[in-house]
């Protein structure tokens, strides 16, 4: 770790404030306004929708700006949406705040590029830790998210406005932080300069396919067993602090694993714990199908988080052997577009499920994308088996 590193993981754990936020309050917010019950979580699906539409956005203003100001422009962006979010609250305006979650998506893009930006910062040898351990500062917002969330709801007459108020200043406070940070120049590019191969020759690589399916549907999990929470909870009578706890310990399991994740990929190879990955998503379904408990909520989520981490760390070491530096802008839209629009989908399909089919059906209908996940993996292990044979 250097001091780059370490403020870069302080920015993290912000944006993960941000996220666990919003998922935490936006579907009750949702709820309260939404003209039909399963319109619940559209502003969760707002979210991740932004961030997919502003992949391209945030692609082309890396490249020509550079890592820092882009970053701070989504800071920016962060800010905004927050304030407009925190009027259509107060306003009652459903619709408003479906846009301002669609706008705070931008910001949500150019978050999803600090686990890259931590490898150009980190040495060779070890740029596998520096992913992840910046993606271990998400544990700041497994704590600060929920806690905020709880303890800005009743801070004024309007539920949760207090919340998106303070998110407001989150985002102003990752502004200072980021200010210090120094990246790479951006080097010139020389005239009649190759940028690389073009998109379509990088996707067809059968890397790059796993680890987009990974990252896609690893998210894509996660994201449509942990928006549901709140509701499901909600439904089986639980207060707010309660989905809060459960919450926390979900962000915990996500990023506690990211002090050794790096290590274990670095021994034993990104396909076998991302493998681990799947099978701990197997084992988070379970529990969650045994019963509808807060031990039983607070044990699968906490599972889900720890397979999300095995699964996404691994994912993105995995990509970053899909490109050259030239390509990296590229690369990296790609994969992050493709996790975005996952997670609009299982957004969108949270809320439809829990409101219509219940908690256990939406367990259930996690189990397809789990599977496909690990029948990727299979894939490409299967592949690399037969190229070492085929080289002795």
């Amino acid at each position: 770790m250097n001091a780059n590193l370490i403020l870069l993981t302080l920015c993290q754990g912000l944006v993960f404030t941000n996220n666990v936020t919003f998922i935490a309050i936006n579907g009750l917010v949702g709820l309260s306004m939404a003209p039909l019950g399963w319109m619940a979580t559209l502003p969760v699906m707002g979210y991740v929708v932004g961030g997919a539409l502003s992949t391209g956005l945030v692609a082309h203003s890396q490249s020509r700006w550079g890592r820092k100001v882009s970053f701070q422009l989504g800071l920016l962006v962060a800010a905004g949406s927050a304030l407009l979010a925190a009027w259509a609250a107060a306003s009652q305006n459903f619709w408003l705040l479906v846009a301002a979650t669609v706008m705070a998506g931008y910001y949500s893009a150019n978050g999803q590029l600090y686990r890259f930006a931590a490898a150009e910062l980190a040495a060779d040898g070890f740029k596998e830790k520096a992913v992840s351990l910046v993606l271990a500062g998400g544990l700041i917002g497994a704590i600060a998210g929920p806690n905020l969330a709880s303890g800005t709801r009743k801070l004024f007459e309007t539920p949760f406005l207090g919340a998106y108020l303070a998110l407001a200043g989150v985002a102003v406070l990752g502004m200072a932080v980021m200010s210090f940070i120094r990246f790479p120049a951006v080097p010139a590019r020389k005239p009649g300069a190759s940028g690389g191969r073009p998109l379509i020759e990088i996707m067809r690589q059968p890397i790059f396919m796993v680890a987009a399916v990974a990252a896609a549907l690893g998210y894509g999990v996660m994201n449509l067993l942990m928006a549901a929470t709140p509701l499901a909870m909600q439904v089986c009578g639980y207060a707010f602090s309660d989905a809060a706890l459960v919450l926390e310990w979900h962000v915990i399991g996500m990023f506690a694993p990211g002090f050794f994740t790096g290590s274990l990929i670095k021994r034993f190879g990104a396909l076998p714990i991302m493998g681990v990955g799947v099978l701990l998503n197997l084992v988070c379904i379970a529990v969650a199908l045994s019963g509808v408990e807060l031990q039983q909520f607070l044990v699968a989520l906490f599972l889900l988080g720890v397979g999300w981490n095995f699964l996404f760390t691994g994912s993105t070491t995995l990509a970053m052997k899909a490109w050259t530096p030239e390509e990296k802008d590229r690369g990296q839209a790609a994969i992050n577009f493709f996790v975005f629009a996952t997670m609009a989908v299982t957004s969108f399909a949270s809320g439809a499920l829990v409101t219509t089919q219940g908690w256990t059906w939406l367990n259930y209908g996690s189990l397809l994308p789990v599977g496909l996940t690990g029948a990727a993996l299979v894939w490409l292990w299967t592949r690399h088996q037969s190229a070492l044979v085929a080289s002795r």
